[in-house]
């Protein structure tokens, strides 16, 4: 009993403390969005931008510091929103019912399109049939270390372009463990595949809309200016990826060279690992509507029917034969998609209140002054992404990059969410390298050394490819 009751008094300790934190770190973000926002006498700024502002460095702040949760952050901005900017005969709305517009992001296409991209990641885990096809896939490179590497960032490439990065890294290092496992303690390669593991996962996840939330929120943010569909985006976005993965991979292959002239990857086709969740008609029915569904939103421009429409596919039909259950639903991560809908609301109020117009002066810039604009807003991006979400990081810039580059918004909305994504040089930068770094095999150098590498050159790749692809500069 005293046990017991010192076990108590400890976890009380612990909640006390952890309160006690987070409320001091949400009173300084309050404090000093007040100071920032109504102590100096701006000119030109509206009421409504002001309050909006607030709202912006308020948000801002929580984000970074982690007072509290980031899906909170972005509840805590639509309950603003619709306080200050949704009160009839207040400094913005008009009627009783302009309260609407900020949480009509929670219906957006956009967030139906990640929805149904969820609902297939779900699927794929709950038969097993992302494992079967890494572990079938994977055994077929043979023995040679480089081309296994390859094999393995492929692999993890891409399926992070259809998974949560998180999930795919899980399912990845759990694949790997007895082939490392067979290896020797000391063979450099170990530290190599741990590593590739979660750089091709956060790569991977720049190459489609669905593959990482600053994708959806920069696609969300040019949507009325230049909608761009699931294709699109991966003409957009997955050379750069590609292009930087090749880079992860040679830099991984020279600096953790193995040891063994040859990677035994028998035990990869071990099935103990499988179990009979489901009826082998249902993994069938799984892997048909994953295929249709993909090849639906790479061939939207041939049909016409916009992705988020395809979306529906697997979210109506594995609903209704019971792949997907009440408690699959239940695990969803929808605390991405709430996060998701708060920097959506975020963006809809900076742009809707003339608060972007005025971050940005209004001042018209040149085409040469864009690609300045795009190349640092790109970098940004990617140095505090390191230190605080990438979906965070992205809801606060792409609001104000979007400002910023009238006439030429894709340049340089779309290089702040790739380089959001590249942010890889700490082991708390994405969750993907959390998970690699638990397994004690690596160190803080490891990430820093070839992170420096990716984020440096993420950014020029970016906003190079899409000039190339938009050519609206040259």
């Amino acid at each position: 009993m005293l046990d017991t009751r010192r076990e108590i008094r400890r976890l009380v300790g612990a909640l006390q403390f952890n309160s006690v934190k987070s409320l001091s770190k949400f009173s300084a973000c309050l404090f000093i969005a007040i100071l920032i926002v109504f102590i100096p006498d701006y000119q030109g700024l509206t009421e409504a931008a002001q309050w909006t502002f607030f709202i912006l460095v308020f948000a801002a702040g929580l984000w970074i510091t982690e007072a509290i949760p980031a899906f909170a952050t972005g509840l805590v901005v639509i309950g603003l929103e619709i306080a200050v900017l949704g009160t009839p005969g207040g400094v913005f709305a008009e009627t009783a019912n302009d309260w609407e517009m900020f949480v009509r992001p929670w219906s957006s296409p956009l967030i139906w399109l990640f929805f149904g991209g969820f609902i297939l990641a779900a699927a794929a885990t709950k038969t097993r049939l992302d494992r079967w096809i890494v572990r079938n896939v994977l055994a077929r490179f043979g023995t040679n270390p480089p081309i296994v590497l390859l094999g393995l960032m492929g692999l993890t490439f891409i399926f992070s372009m259809f998974m949560s990065n998180t999930a795919t890294t899980v399912m990845m290092l759990a694949v790997i463990t007895p082939v490392v496992a067979n290896l020797e303690k000391d063979d450099p390669i170990i530290k190599g595949m741990l590593l590739a593991i979660p750089f091709a996962a956060n790569l991977g996840g720049m190459g489609t809309i669905i593959g990482s939330p600053p994708n959806a929120i920069a696609a969300g943010a040019i949507a009325n200016i230049y909608p761009i569909n699931f294709a699109e985006w991966m003409l957009v976005g997955l050379p750069p990826a590609i292009f930087l993965g090749a880079i992860a991979w040679f830099y991984i292959l020279k600096k953790y060279p193995s040891q063994a002239s040859k990677i035994d990857l028998s035990k990869l086709l071990d099935d103990s690992y499988q179990s009979a969740i489901l009826p082998l008609w249902k993994k069938i029915l799984v892997m048909l509507v994953f295929v249709l569904t993909i090849g639906l939103w790479l061939t939207t421009p041939l049909h016409g029917i916009s992705t988020p429409v395809i979306s529906f596919i697997p979210i109506t039909i594995f609903a209704a034969v019971r792949v997907i259950g009440v408690s699959d639903i239940r695990q969803l991560p929808w605390d991405v998609l709430i996060l998701l809908t708060g920097g959506l609301s975020l963006g809809l109020a900076v742009s809707s209140t003339g608060l972007a117009e005025w971050l940005v002066g209004g001042i018209p810039l040149s085409s040469g002054a864009i690609i300045i604009v795009a190349f640092i807003f790109s970098y940004i991006a990617t140095i505090i992404s390191n230190f605080m979400s990438n979906t965070a990081a992205s809801n606060i810039l792409v609001p104000i990059g979007l400002a910023a580059a009238v006439g030429f918004e894709p340049q340089v909305v779309i290089p702040i969410a790739l380089g959001a994504s590249a942010a890889m040089c700490m082991p708390i930068s994405t969750p993907p390298n959390a998970l690699a770094y638990a397994s004690e095999k690596l160190t803080i150098r490891d990430f820093l050394t070839s992170g420096i590498i990716i984020g440096i050159i993420a950014p020029i790749a970016s906003v190079i490819w899409c000039v190339i692809v938009f050519n609206n500069w040259l």
